[in-house]
């Protein structure tokens, strides 16, 4: 008896050796994963999803442009992205046809795509045009997408030799099926509007508010280009500044109330589904020459599971490097968030809260950490209210 229970006490004393052992393995896994202080947040709508349809430009900046009704102190509204798809298709179709189809043609866009299309349309409220008017709950464009172009490449193709005066009702009515038919008047909080009154009337925004910003040596500082980017097919004109006082002012404009819609690559390797995005630095990591061997040998799933577990030396951006990237096609115009706040890891590095348009896909609910190597290295262009700039850059680009 006394050996059973001596025996018993051993087990039970190993047991908690083991359960000992096991939670401080768990602690220190935990304290080396990713840890966030939120230095700043703003006010933004609920994380919506574009779901299976390319139209990230437009999620992005209206929900931008939503942050900026509630900085202008006016009630918090969704709008209605799909309204603005709907005019940015028409606009784009035009424009194709008018081009003889040497134009990009496709679901991608850029933040000005929005401004245009609010400042001559007008906006209306998500609850008022949800654009889902082809048997599905989520957007999905495929086939709208290949319907338009086929579309278009016909009209483009001029088959009766001369183009007709109904292409565009035709092409419209594909729209109107799809998306379906934009109001002209609606109710809201029991008052009646059309697009343009709600837009110059309940929203307090100014389209010619907005200004985009860039950093490239292709053109020269402090005047504004057209960024060669497929998506731009609009022609948006951005301001060209040095990249250390871009991220100067994107840094700053957190600090003092606004956020900023923000163009970016996200086919880097350091674009995390966990929600971070970062620019690792591998040959600087302190490890052994075996393990960076290693490294080199996993596939890119592994590398961002790696990645993913704790925050790692980060490269050091340079406006040589970020150029080179956007020459060689290394930075693409792929994807457009919210930026709505900052942040520092554990160990002191800075980064930028994202509001993402993919749903609630991750830990952080739909947001995402992205380091400022990161946005500095890979941001496109950024759309920013034009008081978030310095009055001696504002004077000096002859922004009024």
């Amino acid at each position: 008896m006394k050996r059973t229970a001596l025996l018993t006490l051993g087990l039970l004393l190993i047991g908690a050796t083991i359960a000992t052992a096991e939670s401080k393995k768990k602690k220190e896994e935990e304290k080396e994963k990713y840890v966030f202080t939120e230095l700043k947040r703003l006010p933004a709508t609920s994380v919506k999803s574009q779901d299976r349809a390319g139209t990230c430009w437009s999620w992005s900046t209206i929900s931008f442009l939503e942050s900026e009704i509630m900085r202008l102190g006016k009630d918090s509204v969704s709008l209605s992205p799909m309204y603005v798809v709907w005019n940015t298709y028409d606009g784009k179709a035009d424009k194709y046809v008018r081009m003889h189809g040497q134009l990009n043609f496709g679901q991608g866009g850029a933040s000005a795509d929005v401004t245009w299309a609010i400042q001559n349309y007008g906006i209306v409220p998500l609850e008022t045009y949800s654009g889902l008017n082809y048997g599905e709950k989520v957007h999905a464009h495929g086939e709208l997408d290949g319907v338009l172009k086929a579309y278009v490449d016909v009209i483009v193709k001029n088959p009766n030799r001369k183009v007709s005066t109904a292409w565009r009702k035709g092409y419209d009515a594909v729209l109107d099926a799809y998306l379906g038919e934009k109001p002209e008047k609606f109710t809201y909080k029991g008052k009646e509007y059309t697009p343009m009154s709600f837009y110059k009337e309940a929203t307090g925004l100014n389209m010619n508010d907005y200004v985009s910003l860039t950093s490239f040596t292709h053109h020269p500082f402090y005047t504004q280009f057209a960024l060669e980017i497929p998506d731009n097919w609009i022609g948006e004109m951005s301001y060209n500044l040095p990249l250390d006082e871009l991220m100067d002012i994107l840094d700053k404009a957190i600090d003092n109330g606004y956020t900023f819609a923000w163009g970016s690559d996200v086919s880097e390797i350091g674009f995390l589904r966990e929600g971070i995005a970062v620019v690792p630095d591998i040959e600087n990591v302190e490890t052994k020459d075996a393990e960076i061997a290693k490294w080199v040998k996993m596939n890119k799933t592994d590398k961002q599971a790696k990645l993913a577990e704790k925050p790692i030396a980060q490269k050091e951006i340079t406006q040589e490097m970020r150029q080179e990237a956007f020459d060689n096609y290394e930075t693409t115009d792929d994807h457009g968030m919210h930026v709505v706040g900052k942040a520092v890891d554990q160990n002191g590095n800075k980064y930028f809260i994202v509001k993402n348009s993919w749903g609630d896909y991750n830990k952080y609910h739909g947001y995402l950490y992205a380091s400022y190597p990161f946005v500095a290295y890979k941001t496109t262009t950024v759309m920013i209210h034009k008081d978030a700039l310095p009055q001696t850059l504002k004077d000096k680009l002859g922004i009024k």
